[in-house]
C-alpha cells in the first residue's frame, strides 16, 4: 500500500508555529519522503477556521497549494505532488489549465490535479463572489473537467459551455503528462459520483471512513460506471484517513494523549481513544497492517494520511514512523 501525507498548511497545522512558515512545510515534506512517503498533498482554503469541528471562531491562514507544491518541487524529489482539493468555482479554468501545465513542467510532470465543488463559503467572499447553489457548484465541476481536458491537449482548442468558454487557446508550456496532469475529484454524493465516472482519472474522498461505509460508497460510483460503459478499474481510488498507530497499546495511547494536547482548543473536547478509533486507520502497527489490507481489497491504491484531528494538522510528525511500518509488508 503506498502512503501520502497530507502535509501542514495553516497556522493552525503545527504546535507553536502559529503563524506557519514554509520551511517547516519544507522539513515536513523531506522527512516525510525520507520515511518513503510516496506522495504529498495540500488543500486548498483562503482561509480556514475550525467551528465545524468544535474549534474556536478564528480565521487561519493558509499556504496556496500549486505555489507551494511547485517551491517544495525543487528541495524534494521523486514523490508524487497533489492538490487535495482545489475549489472549483474561485478560478478561472482556463488561466488553472495554465497555471497546473506550468506547474507540472517545473515539477517535471509530478502533479496530480485534484479538484472539487467547494463547500465553504468564505472561500467565494473573499474572491469577490458568491458562492453557488450545490446543483449550480456540480454543473460548474462536471463542465470544468471537460474543459480542462481540451485545454490539455493540442492547441488551438475552442469550449463553449454554460460557465466555460474559449477561442483558439494554447496551454503552453504544455504539461510533460500525456493528456496533462491526472484529474482527480474528491467528495462522495451520488451526483458527484456520477461527476467521478464521467471525467475523472481518480476519485478521493477524506477523512473518516469505516470500510462498510466506503464500500457503499464505491458500489455506487461503479454503478454509474456501468450506466455508461466505462471500466470502473479505469478510475484510481485513494481514501484520507486520520491516522495513530502505535507500537503496542500503551504507546498508543501516549501518542494518543500528546494527540490532544496538541490539537487547537474544542476540537478533541470529551473524544477518547476507543471514539478515535472509528473510521480512522488507528491501532498498533499490526492491527494498522491489517487495515491497510482491508483497504487494498477496496481498490484504493493509496492512504493519504493525516496526522492531526483535523485536516492538514500534524500533531508530532513522529507519529509517521509507525504508519510507515504498518505500510511495509
Amino acid at each position: 500500500m503506498e502512503i501520502g501525507f497530507a502535509l501542514p498548511q495553516y497556522d493552525y497545522s503545527v504546535p507553536g508555529q502559529d503563524p506557519l512558515n514554509y520551511p517547516v512545510i519544507l522539513q515536513h515534506a523531506q522527512q516525510a519522503r525520507m520515511l518513503g512517503v510516496t506522495s504529498l498533498w495540500l488543500s486548498d482554503h483562503i482561509v480556514l477556521d475550525l467551528v465545524k469541528y468544535g474549534g474556536e471562531p478564528r480565521d487561519y491562514g493558509a499556504f496556496e497549494p500549486l505555489t507551494t507544491l511547485v517551491a517544495l518541487s525543487q528541495m524534494v524529489p521523486d514523490v508524487r505532488l497533489g492538490t487535495l482539493v482545489l475549489c472549483e468555482g474561485i478560478r478561472s479554468i482556463p488561466l488553472l489549465a495554465k497555471t497546473a501545465s506550468s506547474a507540472d513542467a517545473v515539477m517535471g510532470g509530478r502533479l496530480e490535479l485534484g479538484i472539487g465543488a467547494g463547500w465553504y463559503e468564505p472561500d467565494y467572499s473573499m474572491v469577490g463572489l458568491e458562492m453557488p447553489p450545490v446543483g449550480e457548484r456540480m454543473a460548474r465541476l462536471k463542465e470544468s473537467l471537460q474543459a480542462l481536458r481540451t485545454l490539455f491537449g493540442p492547441g488551438p482548442v475552442d469550449f463553449k459551455g454554460r460557465f466555460t468558454n474559449f477561442t483558439g487557446a494554447y496551454t503552453l508550456p504544455a504539461s510533460p503528462q500525456i493528456g496533462g496532469p491526472p484529474l482527480w475529484v474528491g467528495g462522495k454524493g451520488d451526483r458527484l459520483l456520477g461527476i467521478v465516472a464521467a471525467g475523472a482519472d481518480g476519485w478521493n474522498t477524506c477523512w473518516v471512513w469505516t470500510h462498510e461505509a466506503y464500500d457503499a460508497r464505491r458500489a455506487v460510483l461503479d454503478a454509474h460506471c456501468d450506466r455508461i460503459n466505462r471500466d470502473p478499474a479505469s478510475i484510481r481510488r485513494s481514501v484520507g484517513l486520520y491516522a495513530l498507530v502505535g507500537e503496542n497499546e500503551s504507546d498508543l495511547a501516549s501518542r494518543f494523549e500528546r494527540l490532544k494536547q496538541n490539537t487547537p482548543r474544542g476540537v478533541m473536547s470529551g473524544v477518547s481513544l476507543e471514539d478515535w478509533r472509528q473510521g480512522r486507520l488507528v491501532g498498533t502497527v499490526e492491527e494498522v497492517r491489517d487495515q491497510l489490507g482491508r483497504w487494498g481489497e477496496l481498490g484504493i491504491e493509496s492512504v493519504i494520511v493525516g496526522l492531526g484531528a483535523v485536516p492538514f494538522q500534524v500533531g508530532s510528525l513522529d507519529d509517521l514512523d509507525p504508519i510507515m511500518a504498518a505500510a511495509s509488508t
